[in-house]
C-alpha cells in the first residue's frame, strides 16, 4: 500500500514562521511534522510514500530527499502552483497506481496508530475517513457519523458531528475522469456520500491540527514534557 502526504499549502495561518520555511518543516518535539508521519507509516510497512508540493517545495525535498534516510523511498509530486487537495491528487495519481492508498494532511499531528488503515476493505466505497471530536476552531464539525458511514448534514441529522482528522484511505477510482487543475476534496467527498460510499471511523489517540504559532508552540512543549507518552 503506498502513502500520500499532503504537503504543498502555503501555510498563510502560521506566518511569518512559513515566510521561509514550508509548514511540513516546522519542528515539533525535536523533528519536522512530516517527518512524524514518515515514521509512523514507516513502521507500518507502508515505504512508498508520494509527498506533493508547491510554496518552498524545493526545501522540502532538499530536506528529506529520496526518503531513503528514513527507509522509505519518496515520491515528488511539485505543482508549481498548488492544486488544492483533489487537484494534488489527481495531479499525482500516476505515482500512486491503481490501488487505495492511505492520505495524510501534513499539518497535523496525531497518536494514532496507521496500522489498521492497512486493513481497510473499501469494496465498491470510494473513501474511509478518520473523523475527531470538534476541536474549538472547528465547533460544528465537517460531517455526521452514523453506523459507520460518513454522511451531510444534509443527509443525516441523527449522529455525531465530527471534524475529518485529514488522515484518510482513498480509492483512485474517486478521481477517474477528472483533468489536472485546481480543486478541493469536501466536493467530491460529499458527492461520494450521497451515494453512502465513504465509510469513517473515529480517531483513537491524540490529535492535533496544527493551524496557528501558538498551537505548535503548545504541541511542542506537551510532546518535550512528555504529555502523550
Amino acid at each position: 500500500m503506498k502513502a500520500m502526504i499532503l504537503a504543498a499549502g502555503l501555510g498563510n495561518r502560521m506566518r511569518p514562521l512559513t515566510l521561509h520555511t514550508p509548514k511540513p518543516l516546522l519542528e515539533v518535539g525535536g523533528k519536522p511534522l512530516i517527518v512524524w508521519h514518515i515514521e509512523k507509516l514507516q513502521q507500518i510497512g507502508v515505504t512508498e510514500i508520494v509527498i506533493n508540493t508547491a510554496w518552498l517545495g524545493e526545501k522540502l525535498a532538499t530536506a528529506l530527499g529520496d526518503g531513503s534516510q528514513f527507509g522509505v523511498t519518496i515520491l515528488w509530486s511539485h505543482e508549481g502552483e498548488g492544486l488544492e487537495t483533489a487537484g494534488g491528487i489527481v495531479n499525482a495519481l500516476p505515482l500512486l497506481g491503481d490501488e487505495p492508498f492511505i492520505l495524510v494532511n501534513g499539518d497535523v499531528w496525531t497518536t494514532m496508530d496507521f496500522a489498521p488503515l492497512l486493513n481497510v476493505e473499501l469494496g465498491d466505497k470510494q473513501a474511509h475517513l478518520v473523523l475527531v471530536d470538534n476541536p474549538p476552531q472547528h465547533l460544528k464539525g465537517d460531517f455526521i457519523l452514523v453506523n459507520g458511514l460518513a454522511c451531510t448534514f444534509e443527509q443525516a441529522q441523527l449522529g455525531e458531528a465530527l471534524t475529518y482528522s485529514g488522515v484518510a484511505v482513498l480509492a483512485p477510482k474517486m478521481f477517474a475522469g477528472l483533468e489536472n487543475g485546481k480543486r478541493p476534496l469536501a466536493p467530491l467527498l460529499k458527492q461520494a456520500m450521497q451515494q453512502q460510499q465513504v465509510s469513517a471511523e473515529k480517531l483513537q489517540g491524540v490529535w492535533v491540527d496544527v493551524g496557528t504559532p501558538e498551537r505548535l508552540e503548545q504541541l511542542d512543549q506537551q510532546i518535550i514534557q512528555g504529555v502523550f507518552l
